[in-house]
């Protein structure tokens, strides 16, 4: 028919029982259909590429402290008691799933961190985190019995929003940084359940 064209790959076909229909368009319409979607492939190509994976690590260590005294240390306001310099400000809830804080980091970065599992009596908490123009992510904290005390391990998954954030999660879960700050965690937490028995 005059007037009109089929564009083919570029609308899509849609199988009606066993007959397949193809989209007919006015030429100015199909014009710029094309025009729209050579577009989308130029601008497609000015995006920064992502991390096709996230980064993660996960590290286990024990404390000398069943899991009752240990868990409630893992919440937004009990690393207040072992984490230096950890100052969250409650957006809202507690430590309850949907509650949600912010911290701010010594170089200005600011976190919000949601509470997507909080099961104190299986030992398990789980925060998303988006670290602003930078990265987001992950962090589960896990703690079982272990003779006396406790088995704990903490497992960060990161993916970065742009260069810097990629880079940022790539340092932050490799192996040699991710135990040194594991090992400090271990410490402190130590410290802490030796100064409040």
């Amino acid at each position: 028919m005059r007037g009109q064209i089929y564009i083919g790959n570029l609308v899509p076909i849609y199988q009606i029982g066993a007959h397949a229909v193809m989209l007919r368009l006015p030429r100015k319409t199909a014009r710029i259909a094309r025009s729209g979607f050579a577009l989308g492939l130029a601008l497609a190509g000015t995006c920064p590429a992502m991390a096709s994976e996230p980064h993660a690590n996960t590290r286990r260590f024990h404390l000398d402290a069943p899991c009752a005294r240990v868990f409630p240390l893992f919440t937004a306001d009990g690393e207040r008691q072992w984490a230096e310099g950890w100052d969250p400000k409650q957006l809202s809830g507690g430590e309850h799933r949907g509650s949600a804080f912010q911290t701010r980091h010594p170089d200005g970065q600011v976190t919000t961190w949601i509470v997507t599992e909080y099961d104190p009596a299986a030992g398990r908490v789980r925060y998303a985190r988006l670290a602003e123009d930078s990265n987001i992510g992950l962090v589960d904290v896990r703690c079982t019995k272990d003779g006396t005390g406790s088995a704990i391990e903490v497992t960060y998954t990161l993916t970065g929003l742009n260069a810097k954030g990629e880079a940022f999660a790539a340092k932050f879960t490799a192996d040699q940084h991710y135990a040194a700050m594991i090992d400090e965690w271990q410490q402190a937490l130590v410290k802490a359940l030796a100064t409040k028995p």
